[in-house]
């Protein structure tokens, strides 16, 4: 385990060597240390790694460490989709399993068997099970449109889930998704297809990638920068 200082923050980091990735990942979780992951280097070039992301480690920490709110879901709370928020309604349904959450144009509902109001942590297997679906119904079709667009082709695309990424494009240009990616605006969930879809072409982010990139989506910086505020470590 090591320390590092970054003005008035300090903050512990270890590093996972891992061969089979292209490029360096840092990841930020509450209550862990900093992750540090990539192929094989030695400590001075890991800690000069840490270093040139310690401004953006710095504001993941804060937002990570944010504290937890304790409230359970109840009608009025509010669930993110495709970048807005929605009123949530939660119903008591006794003669049920397990919730049950649907969607119309303007809200969520949840059916509870066990009352008017749902723990986070009870309501999140079944909203990620909402994302999953909606992001085999929405995503794939534009991972579909996005293909023709820019002529790139990705083997194959399906939804995975990640500890702490959005999506990835593995050696065999199989294109993954965490269905959380159905939480951002649809303009930066078309980021996200097009920035896996380059990497079919060039694996790691050099500068050719960077410039295919700009070739199909000339303002993807806009849309990066809200997958830099997201919560999930470092990047896609």
């Amino acid at each position: 385990m090591h320390q590092f200082q970054y003005g008035k923050t300090s903050f512990e980091w270890q590093y996972r060597p891992d061969n089979s990735l292209k490029r360096h990942y840092v990841t930020v979780e509450r209550g862990r240390p900093v992750l540090l992951r990539g192929p094989s280097v030695d400590e001075p070039e890991q800690e000069a790694l840490i270093r040139r992301r310690a401004r953006w480690i710095r504001e993941k920490l804060v937002q990570v460490n944010m504290p937890l709110t304790a409230r359970a879901i109840v009608t009025g709370s509010r669930l993110k989709y495709a970048g807005r928020s929605y009123f949530t309604e939660v119903r008591h349904t006794p003669g049920i399993n397990k919730p049950v959450l649907s969607f119309t144009a303007s809200r969520f509902i949840i059916e509870n068997p066990h009352g008017t109001s749902i723990e986070p942590d009870a309501l999140m297997p079944v909203l990620e099970c909402f994302y999953r679906d909606r992001a085999h119904e929405k995503l794939l079709a534009r991972v579909r449109h996005w293909e023709r667009q820019t002529g790139l082709h990705a083997h194959r695309a399906r939804m995975r889930h990640f500890q702490s990424r959005w999506a990835s494009c593995d050696a065999h240009d199989v294109i993954e998704f965490h269905p959380r990616v159905m939480e951002l605006p649809s303009n930066v969930q078309d980021y996200v297809i097009v920035h896996e879809l380059c990497h079919t072409v060039e694996k790691s982010h050099t500068k050719a990638f960077w410039a295919l990139l700009t070739r199909h989506m000339p303002d993807w910086h806009r849309h990066h920068e809200v997958l830099e505020r997201a919560v999930f470590g470092d990047a896609i």
